[in-house]
């Protein structure tokens, strides 16, 4: 029997640390407990789960999640600290570390171009900031949204944006694509020029699009804005951070709903 890379499926009897390396290449850092605890939670398939202190992770599983208590149970394998620290490149607090299985591209562009669709796709257009990316992956997971989308270089599934999403991007669909191949729907573009956001209510279907930290929406995105919109801000403030700039478009989506 094999497993999705095509290798042998890995039981509960083998060594942790053959599995991680085998994997290391192609799989999805979850660094810390959290991550592990919400790919867990949205349904990622984890192959290795290890921890140098077995004790303490299923002590925190108890405290902050029971849901997944039993499946941590399983999957987490102890191993001493001076090896965990040598499998990721920040050692997180928690001392846990997991490897998943990204999702296929052919299904994260099922989910975001499957219409009629009931809540916005967030794009980034060109984000330079990995810690950023993975914050705004954690606020539309938290939101409901259907997938955040990137533009540009930047991967969406790189460790550090994966430990700023505290492993929400297994609760969402989130892949990088070209600018011409966004997913339908009425595109509203965040822009100081554009119209005061409160004069508007977004609809379900909205694609919402941020520019890049330091330059904005790019030439080819806001030619195909349906709506450039703004967001209130005091005079002489130039900007506020890329995360909250998408915390206050979704949360002014949401109010629209009710």
């Amino acid at each position: 029997m094999n497993g999705p890379a095509g290798g042998p499926v890995d039981g509960p009897g083998d060594d942790p640390l053959r599995v991680w390396r085998r994997l290391a290449d192609t799989a999805v850092l979850l660094d810390g407990f959290h991550a592990l605890k919400h790919a867990v939670r949205f349904g990622a398939e984890v192959p290795v789960a290890v921890t140098a202190d077995r004790a303490a992770a299923l002590a925190l599983a108890d405290e902050l999640a029971p849901d997944v208590r039993d499946r941590f149970v399983d999957l987490l394998r102890e191993i001493p600290e001076e090896t965990y620290r040598t499998l990721v490149p920040r050692p997180h607090p928690t001392a846990v570390a997991a490897l998943a299985v990204r999702p296929s591209r052919a299904a994260q562009l099922t989910a975001l171009a499957r219409t009629p669709r009931t809540t916005p796709v967030v794009v980034l257009d060109n984000p330079r900031n990995l810690g950023n990316a993975g914050a705004v992956i954690r606020l539309a997971a938290g939101f409901g949204a259907t997938g955040v989308v990137t533009t540009g270089t930047l991967d969406p599934w790189h460790p550090t944006v994966v430990r700023g999403g505290a492993g929400l991007h297994f609760a969402t669909a989130v892949e990088r694509l070209e600018v011409a191949d966004l997913p339908p729907g009425p595109l509203f573009a965040l822009d100081p020029e554009g119209d005061d956001i409160r004069g508007l209510k977004l609809p379900d279907d909205a694609v919402l699009a941020f520019g890049s930290e330091r330059s904005g929406l790019s030439t080819e995105l806001r030619a195909r804005a349906d709506h450039l919109l703004s967001l209130p801000m005091r005079p002489q403030v130039s900007s506020y951070n890329l995360a909250t700039s998408v915390a206050m478009t979704l949360y002014h989506w949401s109010m629209g709903s009710f």
